[in-house]
């Protein structure tokens, strides 16, 4: 899982070392590193849905590193805007407060960002179980300030967007489902 989810900082690393970044590297970055987060963010929340759905156990337990991945590629676009803008923290912070896609998008980091911390063993015995699901629920906040992210940094074909919107959509409604289901059979 790592390994193939680590696969696209090669190819990035590869790209800039031989030139083949395109004519704006920084905004192909910025676009992929992007793309792979929110990518990345909902499969880890299709785990659950499809686990419920087919009984396989395999989602659950590749869920941790699809989220962890998801952070990283995250942090990593962030990074990539931090660098675009001269690490001028006036600037960006100016950025992060007029403009309403950078402030989704920098809010949806920082509600990762604590995900990230707690997504080890020792964490959900610390927090204890019922707190570290809650504290984790945020992932879906995240996700929909991503696809906001997305949605309004586009300027034209809103279609990808749409897409990703209409994925997370489907996989809350599905957890819903599931969870008003649990609590039929469990009367």
């Amino acid at each position: 899982m790592w390994t193939g989810g680590l696969i696209p900082v090669a190819v990035f690393a590869l790209d800039g070392f031989t030139g083949a970044l395109g004519a704006n590297p920084v905004q192909r970055l910025t676009l992929q590193t992007g793309l792979l987060t929110l990518a990345l963010l909902l499969l880890s929340l299709a785990c659950t849905p499809l686990r419920h759905l087919t009984g396989w156990t395999w989602p659950a337990r590749i869920r941790r590193a699809l989220g962890l991945l998801a952070f990283g590629y995250g942090a990593l676009h962030f990074a990539v805007y931090l660098l675009d803008h001269g690490l001028n923290l006036g600037q960006i912070l100016e950025d992060v407060l007029k403009r309403p896609f950078v402030t989704a998008g920098f809010a949806a980091l920082l509600l990762l960002w604590p995900l990230a911390l707690t997504s080890t063993p020792r964490s959900v015995k610390r927090l204890g179980f019922a707190r570290w699901t809650r504290l984790h629920r945020l992932v879906y906040a995240a996700a929909a300030l991503g696809v906001l992210h997305y949605f309004w940094g586009v300027k034209k074909d809103h279609t990808a967007p749409l897409v990703y919107g209409a994925a997370l959509l489907v996989s809350l409604l599905s957890r819903w489902v599931f969870t008003r289901r649990g609590k039929s059979a469990a009367r």
